[in-house]
């Protein structure tokens, strides 16, 4: 087998905007479709994908296609997207993953997703309870969730089920078993979150810190207890089942961008900067071929970001690599912040390792402010927007 390519992007995520219907909780750049914009959704997709392929190095291990509801394209649509995709950029040779609407399910239009190349199946379960699913404003109900898993699974997907908690009066634990004794090998657990601007903040809905907390306990409790581990703050998974394209985002990787809304982690720069972050527009200006925001990263701001984002792991970040992709001496640099979060209980230090504690995990946001205002105290404000 010939060497890999150390500067090539191993990573791509696609992001389809459309979905039937728009969640209350939803503040995702998504929209419902309308008579001719999927066509030029593909054919954007296409000539984006030629540009990139064009601009770096591409050696792809993941490819993750989110949203938005990919699987609500239309069989010829996802046959499209994933041409396009294959012809310019390749395919993952370790992983390629599909977010799923429970309600989008049938035995062959699985069968399609696993002709196309897709062996992963991340699915917006949200709750197996039909009151809460009304509550989440969700099309699907919990017998449609308990078919498409069982579904995806009888097809040989690695299925990968969300689960929104800390939702009034849901009953988190009987969604959790009942998840898992559909077979699923990984579970995304997200705390109900209220973002500005979505249909539940302008209702007032709102989520008690201590309901948060609980959910965020009683999660990791039962799931640890059916064999799964805790291996990110949010995610958790049987031996061998982690999402590998997830963990290139907390490890701070590069990886492209493709599509509306979507952000990429480019390599290369010149000067002081190391990689580039990028965020296409939104669909319309995208479609007209506008720029999206472009940001330079510095090596400082390289080892906040990996910071910020290898915290969340349970095994959390190696600082002498992270020194060595960084160019920064980071036990030197962050000696004060590490210790001081140390002292608090929220940090561990292990020779090289640095990893944040079950209080840590909580407190997060605070813990990385620390390292921010030892950097620079402009970036807090940033940071905390």
């Amino acid at each position: 087998m010939p060497a890999l390519d150390p500067t090539a992007v191993r990573h791509l995520y696609v992001h389809v905007p459309f979905c039937p219907t728009i969640c209350p909780y939803c503040d995702f750049h998504v929209l419902t479709r309308r008579a001719g914009l999927v066509e030029r959704y593909l054919e954007r997709v296409e000539e984006e994908a030629a540009r990139l392929a064009g601009e770096y190095p591409v050696d792809l291990d993941t490819v993750y296609i989110g949203g938005g509801t990919p699987s609500f394209l239309r069989g010829a649509e996802v046959t499209a997207l994933a041409g396009s995709i294959r012809r310019h950029l390749g395919w993952g040779r370790l992983e390629n993953t599909l977010e799923i609407n429970p309600g989008t399910v049938s035995p062959d239009r699985a069968g399609l997703w696993r002709d196309l190349g897709f062996d992963r199946a991340s699915v917006g379960v949200q709750s197996l309870d039909d009151a809460t699913l009304r509550f989440l404003g969700r099309q699907h109900d919990a017998r449609q969730a308990r078919e498409a898993v069982t579904t995806l699974v009888g097809q040989g997907f690695r299925v990968s089920g969300d689960l929104i908690t800390a939702v009034p009066r849901q009953p988190l634990e009987s969604d959790i078993r009942g998840l898992v004794d559909l077979g699923v090998g990984h579970v995304s657990a997200y705390t109900l979150t209220i973002e500005p601007g979505t249909e539940f903040a302008r209702r007032g809905v709102t989520v008690e810190e201590d309901d948060e907390r609980a959910g965020f306990e009683r999660t990791e409790d039962m799931l640890t207890s059916l064999g799964f581990t805790r291996y990110e703050v949010s995610n958790y998974a049987r031996p061998g089942q982690e999402s590998r394209h997830n963990l290139a985002y907390w490890n701070n990787r590069t990886y492209l961008g493709l599509g509306p809304g979507a952000a990429g982690h480019y390599p290369g720069g010149s000067g002081p900067v190391l990689t580039t972050r990028r965020t296409n527009p939104h669909l319309h200006e995208w479609l007209a071929g506008e720029p999206g925001e472009v940001q330079p990263v510095d090596a400082e701001e390289y080892v906040t970001d990996a910071l910020f984002m290898g915290l969340r792991l349970r095994e959390g970040v190696d600082l002498a690599d992270l020194t060595r992709r960084s160019g920064l001496e980071v036990r030197e640099r962050y000696a004060e912040p590490m210790a001081a979060n140390i002292r608090r209980g929220l940090l561990t230090l292990t020779g090289d390792q640095l990893c944040a504690t079950p209080q840590g995990w909580w407190r997060l946001n605070q813990v990385v402010a620390d390292f921010l205002e030892a950097e620079d105290p402009r970036r807090i404000d940033h940071f905390q927007a």
